[in-house]
């Protein structure tokens, strides 16, 4: 099994990315935020809990989304690997997501960080917000405010994984299959 983590800021190519991967590699998209309204919708025990949470106006609890996270492994158990998105998003849950690959006898392969010049992902963004429909893609200051927020956040799960020498930064600027191939180059090194 070969585990992903895609990194990178809003406006990055992701989504996009993610796409592309995965149909590639045969891998399991896990999304924290599609888990979360799949859990709710099914109305789980963990779904439940989260949609309690979540109605007091609270962030849900890091063990609340691993166990999301286990149950979506557990279903999972004949898949090639899994794409994380959107998790880990700080040290606690990185730690808690090892812990749990741990447990499963598999671990993260690579962190892949999508590397894109501020001024870039802001022309991204305005352009999506064109036709996207979020409001919080048409602010220019709300933009760069989420870019900060990411890098502030996010810079802490990178340094965690670079202690373990899975961090690689790879271009996120060009064509999307030039960005795919180099994507695609750094997971084939690390699978064989």
């Amino acid at each position: 099994m070969f585990n992903i983590i895609l990194f990178g800021p809003p406006g990055s190519g992701k989504g996009t990315q993610s796409e592309k991967l995965i149909a590639a590699y045969g891998l399991k998209h896990l999304s924290t935020g599609d888990l979360l309204r799949s859990e709710i919708a099914r109305q789980t025990p963990l779904g439940l809990e989260a949609k309690s949470i979540m109605d007091r106006g609270q962030l849900v609890p890091d063990e609340v989304v691993v166990g999301m996270i286990s149950s979506a492994l557990e279903a999972n158990p004949q898949a090639k690997g899994f794409l994380f998105d959107g998790f880990p998003r700080t040290v606690a849950q990185s730690e808690a997501l090892d812990k749990l690959l741990n447990l499963k006898n598999t671990s993260i392969g690579v962190v892949l960080a999508l590397q894109v010049t501020e001024e870039e992902l802001v022309q991204r963004l305005l352009n999506r917000g064109l036709t996207s429909g979020r409001s919080d893609d048409t602010n220019e200051s709300v933009i760069r405010a989420r870019i900060k927020e990411y890098q502030d956040k996010t810079s802490v799960v990178a340094d965690y994984y670079s202690q373990f020498d899975k961090v690689v930064n790879v271009k996120g600027e060009g064509s999307v299959e030039e960005i795919f191939a180099a994507l695609c180059s750094e997971i084939d090194k690390r699978m064989s």
